[in-house]
């Protein structure tokens, strides 16, 4: 068997704390925050030495399915699989599921990895020590965890008490702390041997089934029934709705991490955040001399210890202190940063309203299998977006019962199918696709097409799509 680490990379959170920028359909781990690279491709690329590492598993849902395979391409890391979770049932189903799949391909001895796709991490000399001593623990017959060295009394992580020293560089674990308030992380801070949980881990996959089998025989049950009933789509195991849905919704802390006598901890001293809050990115970023974090279009006078971003307009901030504004291009959130952690409390508000719940879920910007596309403009009868389709990338053939449109190449060759005929589309020249017209369009270049795109009609939702072929698997 392979001595390689087995990366099983957890990209299926929704999480909205992140709000505007994050959202329901484009969460904080396939988003650019201070940089050009997401979350998920800086988890990538933390688990691409082919020396110490198998390729990646990640578990996520079928809603970002492309996202994932696109951000995988896109930064030139090959993928074993793709686990497409039915259901969301929370870290123990989800990890049974992957541990039973390795299993499968690479054996029970294997030893699994298993990683946030939204943690922020300075994969350092430090960090990779950090992984050895783990990978070293979990050899010798332990469920790893990794203990991040806490550098304030934080409210928003739970803890790990530690126990004896195992002599590998791990440590027993004597208790899970729930998330505490201020006074009692303080009082733990003060008192020493106590230790962030990060919620990664290190897995030898046969005991940790075994514990499963011990502990959690129900959560076994349902997620080997998944693995062994899962379909396979493109680059996708789709595991078994009817099955992976019996599994009960519970996190590996609570289903075996708490229960089992080999549980260990590796303290970690790195650069660690969850990015769950505004406050936590404006603690990673680069700071000015007065303490501000600006990224994207913005200007900041007079200010100080601030995070400002913007995706799309100008924003200009003066005379404020201590504040986050966070503009995306449909809604903008200023708050106080010491309130950033309640933002999931303001976009249950926004989500329990009709005329604001949309921007809650869905960005101006949707991402395809084959690019994407932004809304630029909505009008009676019309909407104007740009269209990006990457490299190679076409379309589904279709056509359209209630609109026309308009398409105008602003960057890159397209190839457009309308009808019979194939015509190629250079910079600053357009087509028009009559209504009911069956059209498809294509990137055959070597660089990103980008097209705007007109639509007039009486009705322009997105489900007058009627798809004849699509390589996607699409409806």
């Amino acid at each position: 068997m392979s001595s390689k680490i087995v990366p099983v990379i957890m990209a299926g959170g929704k999480g909205t704390r992140l709000w505007p920028l994050s959202r329901a359909s484009a969460p904080k781990q396939f988003l650019e925050f201070l940089g050009e690279t997401t979350l998920f491709q800086k988890t990538l690329a933390r688990v691409a030495d082919a020396g110490l590492y198998a390729a990646p598993i990640v578990v996520t849902n079928s809603d970002f399915r492309f996202l994932v395979a696109e951000q995988a391409r896109a930064a030139g890391v090959a993928l074993t699989s793709i686990l497409l979770e039915p259901v969301a049932r929370n870290t123990a189903p989800a990890l049974a599921a992957a541990a039973t799949f390795i299993a499968r391909h690479h054996g029970d001895d294997a030893i699994m990895q298993v990683l946030a796709s939204d943690h922020e991490i300075d994969a350092n000399a430090t960090y990779f020590d950090c992984i050895a001593r783990a990978a070293a623990a979990a050899r010798a017959g332990r469920l790893v965890t990794f203990g991040i060295t806490p550098s304030e009394p934080a409210t928003g992580y739970g803890y790990i008490e530690i126990g004896e020293d195992l002599g590998n560089g791990a440590n027993a674990v004597r208790r899970f702390v729930e998330k505490p308030d201020h006074e009692r992380a303080t009082a733990m801070l003060a008192a020493g041997g106590y230790l962030w949980n990060s919620g990664m881990f290190m897995l030898p996959v046969g005991l940790f089934l075994r514990e499963l089998r011990q502990y959690a025989p129900d959560v076994l049950e349902a997620a080997g029934e998944a693995v062994a009933k899962a379909q396979h789509d493109l680059d996708f195991e789709r595991l078994d709705e009817a099955a992976f849905s019996r599994a009960p919704d519970i996190s590996v802390d609570y289903a075996i991490f708490e229960k089992t006598p080999i549980a260990a901890v590796v303290p970690s001293p790195i650069t660690w955040s969850d990015l769950g809050s505004w406050d936590s990115v404006w603690k990673t970023g680069r700071q000015d001399e007065a303490g501000n974090v600006a990224d994207g279009s913005t200007t900041v006078l007079d200010t100080r210890n601030s995070l400002v971003i913007s995706r799309d307009i100008h924003v200009a901030v003066q005379g404020l202190d201590n504040v986050a504004v966070i503009a995306s291009e449909d809604a903008v959130y200023v708050g106080r940063m010491e309130d950033s952690q309640n933002v999931g409390k303001l976009v249950k508000h926004l989500a329990s309203l009709p005329k604001t719940a949309k921007l809650t879920e869905t960005h101006p910007t949707s991402y395809r299998p084959w690019g994407g596309y932004t809304s630029v403009l909505n009008g009676e009868r019309f909407q104007v977006k740009r269209l990006f389709v990457t490299p190679g990338k076409r379309l589904s053939l279709q056509k359209h019962h209630h609109r026309s449109e308009h398409w105008i190449v602003v960057r890159g060759t397209a190839e457009v199918t309308i009808g019979d005929r194939t015509i190629p589309l250079r910079e600053n020249e357009s087509v028009y696709i009559p209504q009911g017209e069956v059209h498809r369009l294509a990137n055959p270049g070597k660089i990103l097409l980008e097209l705007i795109e007109v639509q007039t009609g009486s009705y322009l939702g997105e489900d007058d799509i009627i798809r004849i072929e699509d390589e996607f698997g699409r409806g």
